[in-house]
């Protein structure tokens, strides 16, 4: 099954409103016609800058978290119905740093996912393994049960439309990056756990890789058969270095 690429930036805490308004007037053009999806996620308080600046462009705009309730006392937090408010089409959760550095677990992503998809926001589930898990053999059983917590609430009917980014942990900001073939193990072990969760909607689900990704070896990794794009960090805060990332195949 051919599924369109999808090339989302993770900008995590950094760019200014201006900063973000910035980049995307450079990034814009630069992309222009590329035969791919294309998302940027900034920090929250350039969402609303960056939406702007994006509108009537074929860039969509990403939230890089949500708060699965719909409004309420949750200081700090932000719902789904504000990120619509502001035009986002994709929204990260899961992401290793908010499961280990905030504690979030399986269970309260699958609400996040959930939530989003009621309002029509597209979740980007993330997973991945420690450095720890990797060498002790436990990558494909600690991923694949990941996968199927973090998914629990999603709609059957709209499986397809799910988008999975397996970051290993230990190559997310190191420079290390998992080789082709070794993202191409975990990416082929999510997409058979994926048919085993939703059938052949499991076929149709895009599974990016993140994990130090770069202008010099996007291209290697999206020729591997599971590897439908890429979540992308660092190399996604200079518009070049990411325009070349969403042009890999020229």
């Amino acid at each position: 099954m051919a599924r369109r690429p999808i090339l989302a930036a993770n900008w995590k805490m950094q760019k200014t409103t201006g900063e973000a308004e910035a980049f995307a007037k450079d990034f814009v053009p630069r992309v222009a016609g590329a035969e791919a999806d294309v998302a940027l996620a900034p920090p929250a308080t350039a969402l609303h800058v960056l939406g702007r600046a994006l509108a009537g462009s074929a860039v969509a705009l990403a939230a890089q978290n949500v708060h699965p309730e719909p409004k309420g006392a949750f200081t700090g937090e932000i719902s789904p119905d504000m990120l619509v408010d502001v035009g986002c089409r994709y929204a990260i959760v899961g992401h290793s740093e908010r499961r280990t550095l905030f504690g979030e677990t399986d269970e309260f992503v699958a609400a996040k996912a959930a939530a989003l998809f009621e309002r029509d926001i597209l979740p980007i589930v993330c997973v991945g393994e420690s450095l720890a898990q990797r060498e002790a053999g436990e990558t494909l059983s600690f991923v694949g049960g990941q996968i199927a917590a973090s998914l629990a609430r999603i709609p059957e009917a709209r499986a397809a439309e799910v988008i999975v980014a397996y970051e290993p942990i230990w190559a997310i900001g190191t420079g290390k990056t998992a080789t082709p073939a070794m993202a191409q193990e975990v990416h082929a072990a999510i997409r058979e756990r994926l048919g085993q969760l939703f059938g052949a909607a499991g076929e149709a689900i895009r599974i990016q890789y993140g994990g130090s990704v770069k202008p010099d070896n996007v291209a290697e990794l999206m020729a591997q058969p599971d590897i439908d794009g890429a979540l992308v960090g660092g190399a996604s805060l200079d518009p070049e270095s990411f325009a070349a990332i969403v042009r890999f195949n020229g």
